[in-house]
């Protein structure tokens, strides 16, 4: 049996579909990769458009990240962070401590962003509980926002459609409307659809009671929603409004972190808030080993910790929790992005992305072109003659059309339905990202065209 075999026989994949379960032909077949390009088991290069799932920031086949990992698994490959200590997870949490926000000092290592998310969420929980307000349960998320695949961390997230077939916590979590002005052509100003945002935020809060709720969770540029940019002070103005109310900030920093906006982190650099707990993952380790964790402020610790703590413990934690050889992973990647001046590069280079990427909006199949750092989105938008039962069918086709058509050009574009996203590794060149936008550009028009020979038939 060759791969694919295997893969149709015997592999259940995220996001499955399972109406062709088993009768898979077309998902590609990777066979290694190096700095932007993956190559599939014909030798095809691909250019990674989504950088993997938003994580691989330093590019593949990097020597320096398999020495570490290799010298770490031949010292100490595994150590429990449940009863020991070991210098790669003190050496990272110091380092992560230094370039997170304010007075987010204390680190919390998970596996991943869902388990993140999950576990900072249970915090707030254990927090709330200590502090003699149990009642404090409600959570504010956002519409088109994700934070995850634990039962928790979906519940928060506001993709429906991602969960339609799954229970969710429903009664207790609440969303607002996703931060994108395009999406509200009502509002002729950015000033005025924050304002409707803000006043949304504050009505819900008088709605649900804020005695009542205990945080709320917000990518700041959310991801896989669609790379929404929010309106300016939009973020900031969320934190001020929570921090009246005594409602708990978790900023998601899963995709933002590590460069992708060109900053260690991007909550306070670039959004001017210091949230109380801070998520991260992905770009941690460029994806070479699972890593997660979150960040707690010293002001929420001091709350349930020492003598303010009734003697409770945090009772969370996970097998490989500070896995030594994540860990070493990560500290690896670290030194490259220093080493490189990685984030330099990518304040340099990030407005020229965004800036070629924009230039597709002259095609008809392009709806909308937008970014910040090294994220965008392409969102297209289906020709009215397109078949399909409903505009969502139509979405679909077209992202798979055009799916195909960068495929066969040389490059990944990973659509969300029928928007493209876009986080290529942080090294990327000026003469890559012009490859890119050509690539996808000759892929649109490809696309095009496929549909024009269609109904001409």
């Amino acid at each position: 049996m060759n791969v694919r075999d295997r893969f149709n026989q015997y592999l259940l994949h995220p996001w499955a579909d399972l109406p062709n379960l088993g009768q898979d032909s077309e998902t590609p077949e990777l066979a290694r990769g190096t700095g932007v390009y993956v190559y599939d088991q014909s030798g095809h290069q691909l250019l990674d458009g989504p950088g993997g799932m938003w994580c691989m920031q330093v590019g593949y086949g990097r020597q320096e990240v398999a020495q570490a990992v290799a010298q770490q698994i031949g010292t100490l490959g595994y150590a429990s962070a449940f009863s020991v200590i070991h210098s790669p997870e003190a050496e990272l949490s110091e380092r992560i401590a230094r370039e997170a926000p304010g007075d987010l000092n204390r680190v919390f290592f998970t596996t991943g962003g869902s388990t993140a998310v999950d576990a900072a969420l249970r915090f707030c929980q254990m927090a709330n509980n200590i502090k003699g307000c149990p009642e404090r349960k409600h959570i504010l998320a956002r519409h088109q926002g994700y934070h995850g695949s634990t039962f928790l961390s979906a519940s928060v997230s506001g993709k429906e459609r991602d969960k339609s077939s799954m229970d969710t916590v429903q009664d207790t979590v609440h969303f607002l409307s996703a931060p994108h002005l395009g999406g509200h052509p009502e509002f002729k100003s950015e000033a005025a659809f924050c304002d409707f945002l803000i006043d949304e935020l504050e009505q819900t809060i008088a709605r649900v009671g804020a005695n009542n709720i205990m945080c709320m969770i917000a990518e700041p540029v959310l991801g896989s929603g669609g790379v929404i940019v929010p309106p300016k002070d939009y973020n900031l103005r969320c934190r001020e409004v929570l921090k009246a109310h005594e409602i708990l900030y978790i900023a998601d920093e899963v995709v933002t972190g590590f460069g992708r906006l060109g900053h260690w982190f991007a909550s306070e650099t670039l959004f001017d808030l210091v949230p109380d707990i801070m998520i991260f993952a992905k770009g941690v380790t460029s994806g070479y080993l699972p890593l997660g964790g979150f960040v707690i402020s010293e002001a929420l610790l001091s709350t349930v910790s020492g003598e303010a703590s009734g003697g409770n413990i945090f009772s969370t934690g996970y097998t490989w929790s500070a896995n030594p050889v994540s860990c070493a992973a990560a500290l690896a990647v670290w030194d490259i992005i220093e080493r490189e001046n990685l984030l330099t590069h990518v304040q340099n280079i990030s407005g020229y992305f965004i800036e070629q990427l924009t230039s597709l909006e002259s095609l008809p199949l392009v709806k909308e072109v937008r970014g910040m750092g090294l994220m965008a989105a392409v969102e297209l938008e289906p020709p009215d003659d397109l078949t399909g039962s409903s505009q969502l069918d139509r979405d679909y086709a077209l992202g798979d059309l055009v799916d195909r058509c960068c495929y066969e050009r040389g490059l990944i574009v990973r659509p969300l339905i029928n928007v493209c996203v876009l986080s290529p590794p942080l090294i990327i060149t000026e003469a890559q990202v012009d490859e890119l936008v050509s690539k996808m550009r000759a892929g649109i028009i490809a696309a095009e065209e496929a549909l024009r020979l269609t109904n001409e038939v």
